[in-house]
């Protein structure tokens, strides 16, 4: 099981994708919103989303597990 985290603290402002879709390296799967920021988190490994930790509007810190791929 792969782990995407989160890069800094934030909140979760878009889930750009659904538990059983495909995902690329490097496609964009959660924007997060701080200081007025938009700070996109990206796949770092292709896969198959496998869970969804937060959703829109859910505060992150930095580390947190947002997605998992399989």
């Amino acid at each position: 099981m792969k782990e995407i985290t989160a890069s800094m603290a934030g909140t979760v402002w878009q889930v750009l994708v659904g538990e059983g879709d495909e995902v690329t390296a490097g496609q964009t799967v959660i924007v997060l919103e701080s200081m007025k920021m938009e700070i996109p988190v990206d796949a770092t490994d292709a896969g198959t989303v496998e869970s969804i930790k937060f959703a829109s509007g859910d505060f992150v810190n930095e580390g947190d597990v947002l997605v998992t791929l399989k």
